[in-house]
């Protein structure tokens, strides 16, 4: 009897295992859904359509760019150099006789008296000869028919102003430059005003 039962039983094992193995052909055998395939070549084409969408916008930006370089070259400035070389004395409607027959004096200005000081010694100053002049009659003031007579132009170095009497006229301007006076500092004391053995007191009597 015992020997029926583990017959009977092996034959259930047996026989699950060769349902289990069934199955599993069975389930390999029926066709797999094409979801997950599809899926995947949707996610590359997005992916490729991005890549083309970001192509097509760098090459919209370059052929921006290479307008933009065109017109900026098709509206580019002249060249300075060129212009500042032409000589347009007569087209200025300056009389010849201020163009080719006028004198300046370039110098720095002496200090003076005032609270200011040195304060207006560090600039270059241009003034132009002195022309004619006449008493006027009616009011006994001096007049003068030369319009740079009052004109002082003022420069920060002595080579800019000496660059614009050479620029200015056919010829340039004829120039006299007075080099700068630097007064040489000398050792005081306040006490020697009171010494016995100095002059250094000035009487004002």
């Amino acid at each position: 009897m015992a020997a029926v039962s583990m017959s009977v039983a092996l034959k259930q094992a047996l026989w699950g295992r060769r349902a289990a193995a069934v199955g599993a052909v069975s389930v390999s055998k029926v066709p797999t859904r094409l979801l997950s395939t599809s899926t995947w070549k949707l996610a590359q084409d997005q992916t490729q359509d991005t890549q083309l969408i970001a192509v097509d916008e760098k090459l919209a930006e370059v052929e921006l760019e290479l307008q933009l370089l065109d017109f900026a070259t098709a509206t580019a400035m002249p060249d300075l150099s060129r212009v500042c070389d032409l000589d347009i004395t007569t087209l200025t409607g300056v009389p010849e006789e201020h163009i080719k027959t006028r004198k300046v004096r370039i110098f720095v200005p002496a200090r003076n008296n005032m609270q200011s000081g040195v304060n207006n010694t560090k600039k270059w100053k241009m003034e132009f000869d002195t022309r004619e002049r006449w008493e006027n009659p009616l009011m006994g003031w001096s007049s003068t028919a030369d319009p740079l007579s009052n004109l002082v132009l003022t420069f920060s170095t002595k080579e800019d102003a000496v660059a614009f009497a050479e620029k200015n006229g056919k010829f340039g301007w004829s120039f006299d430059v007075e080099e700068r006076k630097v007064p040489k500092p000398k050792s005081k004391s306040y006490g020697a005003n009171f010494s016995w053995n100095k002059r250094t007191r000035v009487s004002t009597k």
